[in-house]
């Protein structure tokens, strides 16, 4: 297994901080300082560790590979990063899910689970559990 350098580009801070602000947001979501200091170095060392076994961004570049992850402060993060020719890797992308799926609106929203109507008769399927 090959550790390799991992660097993060200035575009990476600023895609960072259009996302998270500089303090934490009202509701409790997290500051770039906070993502960078909690969530940063455990999807640095995902790179630097297993760059050759994430998914390709490209499929004809080798180089470009990104991270889909789970935080300990946003809901999910995606991050991508290149090799570069020192063999070191350059996060130069992220995109942050803060809350994850959403409610939808009530005109969308899908069929309770506890009704199943089969040929105009609706069926108690049952309390839903979980």
């Amino acid at each position: 297994m090959t550790r390799r350098t991992v660097r993060v580009d200035a575009q990476f801070f600023t895609e960072l901080d259009a996302q998270l602000g500089e303090a934490r947001g009202p509701n409790g979501e997290p500051s770039a300082s906070d993502f960078l200091l909690i969530e940063l170095p455990i999807l640095a060392e995902a790179f630097a560790e297993r760059f050759d076994d994430l998914l390709r961004l490209y499929p004809a570049r080798d180089d470009y590979r990104y991270l889909v992850a789970g935080g300990r402060l946003v809901y999910a993060v995606v991050v991508v990063g290149q090799r570069t020719d020192d063999d070191s890797i350059l996060l130069f992308g992220i995109e942050i899910d803060l809350h994850g799926p959403q409610e939808p609106p009530d005109n969308r929203r899908p069929p309770d689970p506890a009704h199943t109507r089969i040929s105009g008769e609706v069926l108690d399927a049952g309390p839903v559990i979980g």
